[in-house]
């Protein structure tokens, strides 16, 4: 804190004693000491009534944003008329620029607190001799005049003190880093228009209660984190290499104080390029420890202001915060962190609340939590120092577990009937594998549930990816290709191509070194599709060449089937005479195995293949046929596809009212059915009969909004088409 020094003249106190009185100068305010009663009346006041504290650092150059916290304190401190005491709490992670943000709104603001500014650090105060509020009120006093050698030694002294002395003046005071609210209750100033902003890592919820607006402040988006890079490192600078100051401003995370140390190394170690120092920084292994910058002084770290926030955790708390460190994805939910670190839900959810007061996790608008990277890379950090070997290992075990169990219920929720390799009562237990309200889990109380399981397994989409991931390295190869297989469900719903190419890959990989040859066919035939998709078509024939061996080495013969039907989806590209002996193959064989739906299936790509090959009459009558049985089946998504492709086949035979009927009503049924890409597909077409550019435009919006979602190839055709 910055205090004022003692005045010019020596003050003389006027003591009241059981003898008489000692004159001299004072405040107004009493307190005893011992059997003595010092009398502050005036002396003070008459003797620095011409000092202004001023003790509030300047803020770092190169401030940016904040502007929606900062108009916040505008308008929560006002014009200073307000009788009672306004307080604002900045709450954040360590090194999100808290304090930057208090300093620059109290130099912006000084004009209205003319008796000065306070400003006590509570860091420095834990750092040296204890941060108890009765030092802060001391050094409050001496900015305000008040020499050691009349300081009360006594909290209550010190804080009657301090109310007198602040009950005629309008302050600022600045609380730096506080973890209790008590340190900011205790030195609330009495002085109407006065105002007390505090920064800490907690969120001081309880000050709630006194009127305090909680202000909590996020890492810095996108472009102000590159604003922050460009100002210290200088314009040129990320001219000459825009991309790589792109990532480095990325893998900082726009945490404020992680941007500053990286410019700094780059402008200490000039032969240091932007490029290298990402190539650095990409290994998350020695992330953390690289962002540093050492000084003759001292060695400024991220770790060092994280390792802080952590070291006032409970034990019980920071156990957990090291385990969800090893978590593969980048959100969770209690439930998943409840299982990681093998604690009753309620335990956890109260631990949770823990690390989210100490701004150490963010609640997502989706209600699930997240750590940001560099905080995820403390932990684990924390967790390899401190938990026993192979604890990594472990948590991703439950978490592929959990991940396993949930999506195989969402699949089943979704449609109970389709091919499955896996058997789900081993997943989810005996009697749990045939579809239905016992096997639906957390689903089965929706009033959609198959929605509802589509919604949970998108939402978690990129946090299964990382659970594959992790779980394929440490050689969990039977989950795997289980989880892959499962997940799939997603995918024939909303084609993120990408994404589903990826986890079948991983899915098949396990398959193959767990020596399933089922499995392995199932995914490799499953990836076929968004290999097509993705227009790979020469590897996508790759998969399914192994696939179909792989199925005959199984003896199984609804998957060999099945591979039949996507070799055929393959053939309809190339050669239709190949396309419909595939299908009539995958016929029957599901006849023989007595696979209804499997017929169905086959039945309706068949009268695909022969609309495909000019046979409209015969298609229309395998296609009505499938649609009859996926009715039958209560397979609306199905029916729905085969209803879109009736209307295709009678657009040409020239029938375009009869067409666009039939797609139009399909592609509302797609939609029910959250089938977005066969709607986006029947939208297009639909769109091809229709005459009016006010009805064609709103089919090929919807079709390119859904494309770009799924990362398709067709999105670029469908933008052209709406620019023509």
């Amino acid at each position: 804190m910055s205090a004022q020094g003692d005045a010019a003249r020596p003050a003389v106190p006027v003591v009241n004693t059981s003898a008489g009185t000692v004159h001299g100068p004072s405040v107004q305010a009493g307190a005893v000491h011992g059997g003595i009663t010092f009398n502050y009346r005036f002396g003070y006041a008459a003797e620095f009534a011409g000092q202004r504290p001023d003790g509030v650092p300047r803020p770092p150059r190169w401030f940016v944003n904040r502007l929606h916290a900062l108009a916040e304190l505008d308008g929560l401190f006002g014009d200073g008329d307000a009788p009672d005491c306004p307080i604002g709490v900045f709450s954040g992670l360590p090194g999100i620029g808290k304090t930057a943000a208090a300093c620059q709104w109290a130099h912006r603001n000084r004009h209205r607190f003319p008796d000065g500014q306070l400003f006590v650090d509570f860091a420095a105060l834990r750092a040296g001799a204890g941060a108890d509020v009765s030092e802060a009120l001391a050094m409050c006093l001496r900015a305000l005049g008040v020499r050691d050698s009349f300081m009360p030694t006594g909290l209550a002294d010190r804080t009657t003190l301090y109310r007198t002395l602040s009950a005629d003046r309008r302050l600022l005071v600045v609380l730096d880093d506080v973890s209790r609210p008590a340190q900011v209750s205790a030195l609330v100033p009495q002085g109407t228009g006065s105002a007390v902003l505090a920064t800490s890592t907690w969120r001081l919820g309880e000050l709630a209660l006194d009127g305090a607006a909680l202000l909590p402040l996020d890492v810095l988006d996108a472009p102000s984190a590159m604003d922050l890079l460009t100002a210290l490192c200088g314009r040129q600078r990320i001219a000459d290499e825009p991309d790589a100051a792109t990532r480095l401003s990325a893998l900082c995370g726009g945490l404020p104080i992680a941007l500053r140390i990286t410019a700094a190394k780059l402008l200490m170690h000039r032969r240091l390029t932007m490029r290298a120092l990402v190539e650095e920084l990409s290994d998350e292994q020695s992330r953390l420890s690289r962002i540093s910058v050492t000084s003759a002084r001292e060695e400024r770290t991220v770790s060092a202001a994280l390792e802080l926030a952590y070291r006032d955790l409970p034990e019980p708390v920071a156990r957990l915060y090291r385990v969800l460190g090893c978590l593969p994805g980048r959100s969770f939910d209690t439930a998943l962190a409840a299982v990681a670190a093998e604690l009753g839900r309620k335990e956890a959810q109260r631990h949770l609340d823990v690390l989210d007061e100490a701004s150490l996790l963010t609640v997502t608008p989706d209600v699930r939590y997240r750590m940001h990277d560099l905080v995820r890379l403390h932990a684990v950090g924390a967790a390899r120092e401190t938990e026993p070997p192979g604890t990594e290992r472990e948590v991703v075990r439950r978490s592929v577990g959990h991940y396993l169990a949930l999506a195989a219920m969402a699949d089943l929720t979704v449609r109970a009937d389709r091919l499955r390799i896996a058997e789900t009562a081993e997943i989810l237990g005996p009697g749990r594998g045939r579809g239905g309200r016992d096997t639906a889990g957390p689903f089965a109380q929706a009033e959609d549930p198959g929605r509802d399981a589509i919604s949970w397994l998108e939402a978690e989409r990129p946090n299964i990816l990382a659970v594959l991931r992790a779980a394929l390295r440490c050689g969990f190869d039977r989950q795997v290709w289980q989880l892959a297989e499962v997940f799939t469900v997603l995918f024939l719903h909303h084609r993120h191509l990408a994404d589903w190419r990826e986890s079948l890959d991983l899915g098949a990989q396990a398959a193959g070194r767990d020596g399933q040859a089922a499995a392995e066919a199932r995914l490799r035939s499953l990836l076929s599709r968004p290999l097509l998709d993705l227009g790979h078509d020469e590897q996508a024939y790759t998969e399914l060449a192994r696939a179909e061996r792989l199925a005959v080495e199984s003896g199984n013969l609804v998957l060999q089937a099945s591979v039949q039907e996507f070799l055929g989806r393959y053939w309809d590209r190339h050669d239709p005479s190949l396309a419909i002996a595939a299908y009539r193959t995958s016929l029957a064989l599901n006849a023989e195995a007595r696979e209804n739906r499997g017929e169905a299936l086959a039945r309706y790509f068949l009268g695909c293949a022969h609309s495909a090959a000019g046979d409209h009459d015969i298609a229309l009558e395998a296609l009505s046929a499938a649609r009859t049985a996926f009715v039958a089946l209560a397979d609306g998504r199905m029916a729905a596809r085969a209803l879109a492709d009736i209307g295709r086949a009678r657009s040409r035979l020239g029938d375009r009212a009869g067409a666009a009927s039939a797609l139009g009503d399909a592609a509302d049924g797609l939609r029910r059915h959250h089938a977005f890409h066969y709607e986006a597909q029947a939208l297009e077409d639909l769109a091809d009969l229709l005459d009016d550019p006010d009805e064609i435009r709103p089919c090929l919006q919807r079709a390119l909004a859904v494309y770009e979602e799924g990362g398709s190839p067709r999105a670029e055709e469908v933008r052209a088409r709406l620019v023509r």
